[in-house]
């Protein structure tokens, strides 16, 4: 066995590492980046379900003071 066998061969093993580290590196991003896109619409959602809740309620007390000002006439 010659050393530029085992030059070769370690240059592989440092470029298939380089290669899948950054590989991984990579993906972790772009998985934070879409967990945190996903965390914005869901709170931007919680926000229009909180309101939609509140114009519910402020409804039926609205229809309440319409039937008591119906009944009242």
């Amino acid at each position: 066995m010659d050393w530029t066998t085992l030059a070769v061969a370690g240059m592989s093993l440092v470029g298939t590492l380089a290669g899948t580290f950054g590989g991984i590196l990579v993906a972790n991003k772009l998985t934070t980046y879409r967990i945190e896109q996903l965390e914005r619409k869901v709170s931007e959602h919680n926000k229009v379900v909180e309101r939609t809740y509140k114009l519910e309620g402020r409804m039926t007390e609205a229809e309440h003071d319409i039937r008591d000002l119906k009944g009242a006439a």
